[in-house]
């Protein structure tokens, strides 16, 4: 017998709905992890279609607010969470009326039950700004039979018709509601605690390519359509020894957004690097504004950080001092990320032809290893994660050095510490080819070997916290 009448329905499940979930917790733990996992500390989180209120409950977030069309769910939800803090509403997704907006919205297991999907996604636009987050789960259509035939035999509770949607379809439809879908994926194999069997299937075969597009659920992130905006800019200039690149940097730095300026620091230099800096500096005051800094610790990381923290733009660059990636480069990236083409954009030297010597062999091979290897990681091609060119708002900088403490400091370079916070902040990441140069001056300050070693552990360190957490 078909279940038509949707809300007698979850109305009547409400009383008994706590035990059922509670025997199959480990499934719906699992999406509460998997959505918590996106949901920086101090965010205002909305969930539509909260039922008892067990996920929007549990996750983090420092305003948080549930809302269902079923009164006996929002009286259940207020029941079991009064000390939460949670604001359950008894509401439509079709209608809804709060007079607030959300840093991130979820929509969990909602979309197989809603008559006009695309009106709902449609209703979000009312409770987004420019940086909001949603995330969809649902169910992958590959699981359908099986699904069907657990309600047939009564290993999950029968419910009404759902509609079985692809990833695609809910993209979609995300896409004509005005919101652009950036990253997808799936987890879990075995939605049934076995022990040791289902800790071996869903915690690490569920993450493998291929078996990952078996996954029972599928995870959509997307964001409002991007609106472009005019930003200042500050690029920070690391530099150790380089003192015959100081000049040229100056000079050939465009001017870009409502303003623009470079930022020195200077580190450990065993050459005239500093002197220079501040002779250029007094040089060029009159025309370019010109900041500069001395760090106090070590490595290019620690470097970037520093001039991070005296800059003043809207958007943070980096731009390597040996200037093998041309500052003349620069407004292409200043253009994407002032488009809202992306949030975090990331430099990529391994699509055109380099100069010669540009790059040694064993490098390369390297950089397409780590190309592999994060690609896997953020579920999204990364073709060059060791360019020294990224970007990203200040703004955003801010929340992920706030949530640095989930990776910690390890990352002596910078470039992983960035990524793999801008993967967690949920930012959309961009590959930006350029034209990659010799060096015209100095000397690498980079060993193939010793920080090749480092860099995969590092990766392995990352591996832990994303795909094995």
């Amino acid at each position: 017998m078909e279940i038509t009448d949707k809300k007698a329905y979850f109305n009547e499940q409400a009383a008994t709905l706590a035990r059922y979930r509670y025997r199959r917790r480990y499934y719906w733990d699992s999406i509460t992890r998997q959505c918590n996992y996106f949901i920086p500390a101090g965010s205002s989180v909305l969930e539509v279609g909260c039922g008892m209120g067990d996920l929007i409950a549990r996750v983090g977030g420092s305003r948080k607010v549930g809302i269902d069309f079923s009164e006996a769910m929002i009286a259940t939800a207020r029941e079991r969470y009064a000390a939460s803090g949670v604001q359950f509403e008894v509401m439509s997704a079709e209608r809804i009326t709060l007079d607030e907006k959300f840093d991130v919205i979820v929509l969990s297991n909602l979309v197989g039950y809603l008559d006009d999907v695309q009106a709902v996604f449609e209703q979000l636009r009312r409770v987004s700004h420019a940086r909001t987050r949603v995330i969809v789960t649902y169910y992958n259509h590959f699981w359908e039979p099986l699904i069907k035939l657990a309600e047939l035999v009564g290993l999950k509770r029968r419910g009404p018709q759902q509609n079985w949607m692809s990833g695609n379809d809910i993209r979609n439809l995300l896409y004509l509601a005005g919101f652009e879908t950036f990253r997808m994926n799936r987890n879990m194999l075995l939605p049934v605690n076995i022990p040791v069997v289902a800790w071996l299937c869903n915690k690490f075969l569920a993450r493998l390519p291929l078996l990952n597009r078996l996954g029972l659920n599928q995870y959509l992130y997307a964001r409002p359509n991007p609106v472009p905006e005019t930003y200042s800019v500050s690029v920070v200039i690391p530099a150790r020894n380089e003192s015959g690149n100081i000049e040229d940097a100056i000079l050939r730095t465009p001017q870009m957004g409502s303003h623009t300026e470079i930022i020195f620091v200077e580190g450990n230099s065993t050459d005239d690097t500093w002197d220079v800096i501040q002779r250029m500096q007094e040089k060029y005051g009159d025309c370019r504004d010109v900041k500069i800094a001395r760090q106090e610790g070590k490595g290019k990381g620690d470097a970037v950080r520093k001039g991070y923290s005296i800059a003043t733009g809207d958007v943070l660059m980096i731009l390597d001092a040996d200037l093998t990636v041309p500052p003349e480069e620069l407004p292409k990236f200043y253009e994407a990320i002032a488009a809202g083409k992306g949030e975090f954009i990331n430099g990529c030297r391994l699509i055109y032809p380099m100069e010669k010597g540009a790059m040694r062999f064993l490098n390369t091979l390297g950089n397409k290893f780590f190309s592999v290897v994060f690609s896997w990681l953020l579920e999204q091609p990364i073709k060059d994660t060791l360019c020294g060119t990224k970007v990203i708002r200040r703004t955003d900088y801010i929340k992920l050095q706030d949530n640095r403490s989930f990776f910690g400091d390890f990352d002596p370079f910078g470039d992983f510490d960035q990524i793999l916070g801008a993967y967690k902040l949920n930012l959309k990441i961009i590959d930006l080819p350029i034209r990659y140069r010799e060096r015209k001056y100095g000397d690498t300050n980079i060993s193939r070997f010793k920080h090749g070693l480092l860099l995969l552990r590092m990766s392995g360190f990352a591996a832990r916290k994303i795909k094995f957490y």
